[in-house]
């Protein structure tokens, strides 16, 4: 393992959306920037809020609160973009705002729990609980967040991305 993967293992971004606190491992995260101008694509989902140009490179954007059903809200200069990279997929993850970097030991990561859970749009994104003293933060698997059949947009923007760059 490398020092750069050993340093990072157990580390995780986490940030707000709602009242939710939420944690991506920081191998998955390229950088936070601030939010930034979107130009929008005509009928895409309504989560899929467009893309953005970073440096050159078009990257499709969401926006995590419609993500996960929660009700919208205004922008303001806390919202942040959260670029992702998860296998290849370059997406922004629109977030109320970024909270900490923290390390959460496997021992501190608990199953999610079923009970009562009638609504599974957000907990199909969380594959666990993790304690951070004496709170917890949703742990986001980033895969299955990207990738839904309706996410063909940041594939495809990807792959025109990559055909350029060669």
């Amino acid at each position: 393992m490398s020092v750069q993967a050993e340093t990072q293992q157990d580390t995780y971004v986490t940030f707000y959306s709602g009242n939710e606190c939420f944690a991506l491992e920081i191998k998955y995260v390229n950088e936070i920037i601030v939010y930034q101008e979107i130009t929008q694509i005509p009928e895409s989902e309504d989560y899929i809020k467009g893309l953005i140009n970073l440096r050159g490179k078009i990257i499709p954007v969401m926006d995590v609160r419609i993500r996960f059903k929660q009700e919208p809200k205004e922008y303001t200069d806390r919202t942040c973009i959260v670029i992702v990279n998860v296998k290849g997929t370059v997406a922004g993850l629109i977030v109320d705002k970024v909270a900490e970097v923290v390390k959460i030991t496997q021992e501190d990561i608990l199953d999610p729990p079923t009970l009562g859970n009638e609504d599974k749009t957000q907990s199909r994104y969380v594959y666990g609980i993790g304690k951070v003293g004496d709170s917890v933060k949703l742990l986001l698997d980033p895969d299955k967040l990207l990738k839904d059949e309706d996410l063909s947009v940041a594939e495809q923007t990807n792959e025109e991305n990559a055909e350029e760059g060669e």
